[in-house]
């Protein structure tokens, strides 16, 4: 993408300006923080940041159904912020260990102001 020329000139950083024009990576974060939209959501990321846990232990704990738990670990999975295991007949999901999930946990705790058991 051709670098725009700005009407005035106040002093902005090439780099900054450069960096701005590379939509997809704006897209990217976009579709990162779109996650967090849904307080299920953002429960069941921040659980599957302390522990693995299977969709069973998730619905029971939120009270809701197996099938709505899926639906928003499908959401998380494909934006790359959880993963899962097989183990036998079970699927085990986590917070994936990823500079963009370590971030996002620390935003979550950060703003909840809670400090993370150990």
């Amino acid at each position: 993408m051709k670098m725009r020329e700005l009407p005035h000139d106040h002093g902005e950083s090439a780099r900054v300006l450069e960096q701005f024009q590379r939509e997809e990576d704006f897209r990217l974060a976009a579709e990162v923080f779109k996650q967090f939209a849904d307080t299920t959501r953002v429960r069941i990321f921040w659980l599957l940041c302390h522990y693995e846990s299977c969709v069973i232990n998730i619905s029971a704990l939120l009270e809701i159904s197996s099938p709505a738990v899926s639906h928003h670990l499908k959401a998380l999975r494909q934006s790359g912020l959880i993963v899962s295991r097989r183990g036998g007949k079970e699927v085990y999901y986590r917070a994936s260990d990823t500079p963009v999930s370590r971030l996002a946990h620390q935003m979550i705790e950060q703003v909840m102001e809670v400090t993370c058991p150990e």
